[in-house]
């Protein structure tokens, strides 16, 4: 495990990694995730050996540092992400990343340009104010203090047991900013980002999700839409060798 300071003050942002060839290839997990549980059985496919990869842990997630007077707004994820990377010595990554964690690979893209040469992006928050039936809407819905008195039980147990699993590990403070802060979104937005870039950029959506809204001017804009049979949001757990296809180039 490897670890940088994001915030000045001694906190951490933290990450494991396995060697091989660059450029690397750096896993983003969600809202509530944590990056291994989601990618390393994909990053161990033989289809992926051989480049190096790193599994981050964002702000007030899994491993990493959680300071109670940190931001955790998307642009606050994304330096610290920075950061991680710098002190990894990495530039023009493969930046592989899912949900909020797409959400925060694109202003990293915009904010720091060098170090990103292509985006995998999973059912990336695109938009401010996601729908009702989106996670961070869940979070949201209640005061910061009220989420972490209590409400943080209650979303726990109808978010459902596998994200439960990884969102009880996540401090509840950071976990209502880092919604608050999805569903505000980025300036510009996302999804003006993601149209703006020039590097490799794919874009996953599960079948069972529904069509992506704005996929015609995505796939205008040079990205690559790809729709993932028999799986949801969860992508690279429901459909592990559609997820490997596109990962590796050869979808």
């Amino acid at each position: 495990m490897r670890q940088a300071e994001f915030d000045g003050k001694g906190s951490c942002i933290r990450w494991t990694e396995t060697p091989g060839e660059e450029p690397a290839r750096v896993y983003v997990h969600g809202l509530g995730s944590i990056s291994t549980v989601y990618h390393a059985h994909i990053a161990a496919r033989p289809e992926l050996a051989g480049r190096r990869s790193l599994f981050v842990d964002l702000p007030g997630h899994g491993v990493s540092d959680r300071p109670e007077d940190f931001g955790y707004t998307l642009e606050d994820h994304a330096d610290a992400l920075a950061a991680a990377l710098d002190a990894a010595n990495l530039t023009g990554v493969e930046l592989v990343a899912h949900s909020m964690g797409g959400s925060v690979a694109l202003v990293l893209a915009h904010r720091r340009p060098e170090l990103v040469s292509r985006l995998v992006l999973t059912e990336a928050n695109l938009d401010a104010s996601p729908p009702a039936t989106a996670g961070s809407t869940w979070i949201d819905a209640y005061e910061e203090d009220d989420f972490v008195a209590g409400a943080h039980a209650r979303v726990l147990e109808k978010v459902g047991p596998l994200w439960a699993a990884t969102m009880r590990l996540a401090d509840p403070r950071a976990l209502h900013r880092s919604a608050t802060g999805l569903r505000r979104g980025s300036a510009p937005m996302m999804r003006a980002i993601l149209e703006g870039l020039s590097i490799d950029r794919v874009y996953l959506q599960g079948e069972l999700s529904g069509e992506l809204d704005g996929r015609r001017t995505l796939e205008a804009a040079g990205v690559r839409v790809v729709t993932v049979p028999g799986a949801g949001h969860n992508v690279m757990l429901d459909n592990p060798d559609a997820f490997v296809a596109v990962v590796a180039g050869t979808e």
